[in-house]
């Protein structure tokens, strides 16, 4: 036999005992406000409850919607039944919780709904039952249940529910206060990580260049993280390496992912330039840690700005827009899938290269959240909105005209849709070709070493080996000159004086450039109208070229004729000055194949 009370009903009766009932209300509201721990406030709050109304045991249960079961959450009493599982609707408290009232069972043994199991496992007796359930408005969040009286006849009464219906009612406040409390708290900390991310991201993305910098872009994130990188630095060379990507998916993960995609282009493009090459590098690392079906289309390329000449690498991105001198806009669509997908996608980790000369043009590379962003007006950019913007702002200077569309898409009070991003290529090798000129008029170099410079702008470099100053990369630099030398085709009695003077010659920067520390060198070689070219750099301090000389032959001593043998098995050697404001030393040798 039960007893049935609303909450309501409850309040309403408890004003005999009001101040005690506002003395545990206000302990339990403590335990909940200065505890983050809510089981242990939950745990409190039971106790204080079961002791108030002078009961042996009692049970707390809250609703997992997730696992749609009752869970008790806190125990108290000679019974610990912590962890225990209901099905809503099931027993005494799941009745309570689905019709939302308080009972008092005086006798368990005559109620249909009493399942006697956890007795007979425990050993434990219930004779009566008080349960209310707990919830906030129509919310309703789970139930306390009190056993067994400590009285002689061991059973609760009317005022027993009525005053646990009262502080039921007001447990179910104070923990869904706890939770949201909780949640809030959860949530700036997700935000002051995203806050952090997006910081990072940001280091990530490249300050705006000088006017005189033929790369440049744009980035407007969607959310606070992006899934849109780009990237551009110059290398030793002067050649310059660049990328644009976007990321599947949004979010932390996809932000993540564009980290580490980002940071690969950068440590990576140093030593690897060709974009072929470099995009099989990155997409074997991306495999290997991609997750959840995670991929990246992305394009790579390099530059060389004194000539115009462009080399990339698409690998599944959206096609960039070429627009010549004459403003004929054309796309170059990708020729392999995205990286991320699978670590053999393309063959011998090479993708595909298109090579272009910019010739007075330009190159657009841009993610589609640009094409498909929308106007103020409701209506999407598309790629022939985006053609016809670029000829509006043609006269504008190029980062002021990259700012000025995108902020047509990012318009105040717009929700973007996707990342913007967008990256620019120019032509500016009319002034490389300029200053040129005016250094053939005004330098004091020698005319050989005039042209020996000239002849290099704008070389095909058969080879860039990057190497540390140690003689234990020599052996590779041997067989790597060797190899490169047949592909020239060099005979082998050729090839092999050519690999004697670049030993020499390495041997000597290891020595004397870099006094037997570790620096940087930089081996270049090609094929030039029936000759090789070769051509190493280091960065030591420069030294004096007009010493550089090989000793006499009959100055008998030990060492100090390797430049004699370089000059003896090369038929020009040159030393070079290095770049205007660089320091290091750069060593020219030309052969002759036939």
């Amino acid at each position: 036999m039960s007893e049935q009370v609303t909450t309501n009903d409850a309040f309403a009766t408890v004003g005999e005992n009001f101040g005690d009932h506002l003395e545990l209300l206000s302990a339990m509201s403590r335990d909940f406000t200065f505890s983050r721990n809510i089981e242990d406030s939950l745990n409190k709050a039971l106790v204080r409850i079961c002791n108030y109304l002078n009961a042996e045991g009692g049970a707390l249960f809250l609703l997992d919607e997730i696992k749609n079961k009752l869970i008790c959450r806190a125990c108290f009493g000679p019974v610990d039944i912590t962890g225990l599982e209901l099905d809503p609707g099931h027993g005494i408290v799941g009745r309570s919780v689905e019709e939302g009232r308080g009972e008092i069972v005086r006798d368990v043994q005559k109620d249909p709904n009493f399942k006697g199991a956890v007795d007979k496992e425990t050993g434990f007796t219930t004779r009566s039952i008080l349960c209310a359930p707990m919830g906030v408005k129509e919310q309703r969040i789970g139930a306390i249940e009190v056993l067994n009286k400590h009285s002689d006849n061991g059973l609760f009464n009317t005022n027993d529910l009525n005053m646990l219906m009262a502080l039921s009612a007001s447990a179910g406040l104070a923990i869904t206060n706890a939770r949201m409390a909780d949640e809030l708290v959860e949530r700036e900390k997700v935000q002051r990580e995203l806050e952090l991310a997006a910081e990072i991201q940001r280091y990530l993305i490249p300050d705006v260049p000088p006017e005189d910098y033929p790369v440049r872009g744009l980035n407007f994130p969607a959310r606070t993280v992006s899934g849109d990188f780009f990237d551009f630095l110059t290398l030793d060379d002067g050649r310059i390496c660049f990328c644009l990507g976007d990321v599947s998916g949004k979010g932390m993960a996809a932000a993540l992912t564009m980290s580490k995609a980002s940071s690969l282009f950068r440590s990576l493009s140093k030593t690897i330039p060709d974009p072929g090459h470099l995009l099989g590098y990155i997409n074997r690392e991306i495999c290997e840690t991609a997750t959840q079906g995670r991929f990246v289309t992305m394009l790579v390329g390099l530059l060389e700005p004194w000539s115009g000449k462009l080399r990339m690498a698409n690998a599944g991105h959206e096609p960039p827009l070429y627009q010549d001198k004459h403003g004929t806009y054309r796309d170059i669509p990708a020729e392999a899938p995205p990286v991320g997908i699978a670590a053999d996608i393309v063959e011998n980790d090479i993708f595909p290269v298109e090579e272009i000369y910019l010739d007075g043009g330009n190159l657009y590379i841009f993610t589609d959240g640009l094409t498909e962003g929308y106007l103020n007006n409701g209506e999407e950019l598309g790629i022939d909105g985006l053609k016809a913007l670029l000829d509006e702002k043609k006269d504008f200077p190029m980062q002021q005209s990259l700012e000025e569309i995108l902020s047509l898409l990012n318009w105040e009070g717009v929700i973007l849709r996707d990342d913007l991003t967008i990256l620019a290529v120019q032509d500016f090798s009319a002034s490389f070709k300029e200053a040129a000129s005016e250094k053939q008029k005004t330098t004091t170099t020698s005319k050989d070493e005039i042209e020996d410079v000239d002849q290099d702008v704008g070389a095909d470099w058969l080879v860039d080996l990057h190497f540390p100053s140690k003689a234990s990369m020599l052996k590779l630099v041997r067989q790597t000159t060797l190899n490169v030398a047949g592909q020239c085709g060099c005979s082998d009695r050729i090839a092999q004086d050519v690999v004697i003077a670049v030993d020499e010659a390495c041997q000597n920067i290891i020595r004397h450039a870099y006094g037997g520390g570790v620096g940087d060198v930089i081996l270049s070689i090609r094929r030039s109208n029936g000759d090789i070219v070769l051509k190493l750099r280091d960065f030591a301090p420069t030294v004096d070229r007009t010493k550089i000389k090989p000793r006499a032959l009959d100055d008998i001593r030990p060492g100090g004729l390797g430049t004699h043998f370089i000059n003896e098995v090369m038929d020009r050697v040159r030393y070079l000055p290095p770049p205007e404001g660089e320091t290091g030393n750069i060593l020219r040798m030309m052969k002759q194949i036939a």
